[in-house]
């Protein structure tokens, strides 16, 4: 049986070349040495213009260094692209597009309000969803206003916190807002007056599409917001199952908890006791919240085809009831390092290389039965 070869798919993330994951992909790289798959790192800008080749990025555990190497396309593409307003976010579509035939590890998923709107079709997760609509203008903040305290403006296809705005009711005649802009600063909070409001929501919005969400009460007594980040990923017997999950707490006048911005990253348990002291309260909260994730991926797979990892970004109230704030399908790893968990992280880098190598061993079945 020939050696499997995994190629991951990624984007520079300007134009001097710089990769953001770099440290995984050398672990990715390391890891995958070790279980005889031969893994390379590759963007769309690195294929050949008229042959069938990658200028491949290539890591010596060795050397520690990297370099580069024309290599035919990989057996299995791990797609790990995000989303970006670039020319080399362009590429990317077109490369899908020329080569949708090859075999990848996982397929794109569509924006938050669509996600939404799917998951909204199956009466199991409805309960676990926060309201949302698209925001088309102010009247969509006012009606959700009317029965929630605060309601978050966020872009349909934003990521680590980028755009996000908090409303909430400060009186009978004014609003308060907060958030972060586009370059994840934070937005000092500020009261303004009705008639303004409408004009500076449009204004914040700009040309991109937002959806306006039910603001969940996660507000610690320091004031600060808090989630969980779940993983939850395809085994090396092709099975979805629970990575991890950890706590994330915002930093201080954030509305988010994303760790770029600022936050920190402490254990699931750890976390859920500031709210419930009784360790079976807890154990049952995670269980509810492992069960929801996993049936969710298998959900999501069967809409939208090929997936091998997700992360769900999850809120839990005083009651113990869980949201599903957000569905991540190129999620980062580093909220485990940074909670301590290493066994959840270290799984997170290995995983998708166990499935790599248990699709490319039932592919290889799969021919020799046919022949």
């Amino acid at each position: 049986m020939p050696q499997p070869v995994l190629g991951i798919l990624t984007l520079y993330m300007n134009a001097n070349k710089q990769l953001e994951e770099r440290p995984i992909y050398q672990r990715m790289i390391t890891e995958g040495m070790r279980m005889g798959l031969d893994v390379f790192v590759f963007t769309p800008a690195d294929v050949h213009s008229t042959k069938p080749l990658i200028h491949a990025m290539m890591y010596d555990p060795k050397t520690k260094k990297w370099s580069r190497k024309w290599r035919p396309f990989p057996a299995l593409i791990f797609d790990r692209c995000r989303i970006q307003r670039s020319v080399r976010f362009e590429q990317l579509k077109k490369f899908r597009s020329r080569y949708g035939h090859l075999h990848f590890l996982n397929r794109p998923l569509r924006d938050k309000w669509t996600i939404h709107q799917i998951l909204s079709k199956k009466s199991r997760f409805r309960s676990h969803l926060p309201d949302t609509v698209m925001f088309t203008g102010l009247s969509d903040v006012t009606q959700l206003l009317k029965n929630n305290a605060t309601v978050y403006m966020k872009p349909i296809n934003g990521t680590g916190g980028r755009g996000i705005l908090r409303i909430e009711k400060a009186g009978t005649q004014l609003y308060k807002i907060q958030g972060r802009n586009q370059k994840r600063n934070i937005i000092a909070p500020q009261k303004v007056h009705p008639s303004r409001l409408g004009p500076y929501l449009m204004n914040w919005r700009s040309s991109t599409r937002y959806i306006v969400q039910q603001g969940i009460q996660i507000e610690l007594p320091n004031g600060r917001v808090h989630d969980y980040r779940m993983l939850v990923q395809k085994n090396g017997s092709g099975v979805w199952s629970v990575t991890g999950c950890a706590g994330r707490i915002g930093a201080q006048r954030s509305v988010t908890s994303n760790l770029h911005g600022g936050g920190h990253a402490v254990q699931m348990n750890t976390q859920l006791k500031y709210w419930f002291q009784a360790e079976e309260k807890r154990h049952a909260i995670r269980k509810e919240a492992e069960k929801l994730s996993l049936d969710i991926a298998e959900y999501l797979e069967d809409t939208y085809g090929a997936l091998c990892e997700l992360a769900l970004d999850l809120a839990i109230d005083k009651s113990g009831h869980i949201y599903v704030l957000e569905v991540n399908p190129k999620p980062a790893r580093e909220v485990f390092k940074r909670s301590g968990d290493a066994e959840a992280y270290r799984n997170a880098i290995i995983r998708p290389l166990e499935y790599a190598m248990w699709l490319h061993k039932k592919k290889n079945s799969n021919q020799t039965v046919a022949e």
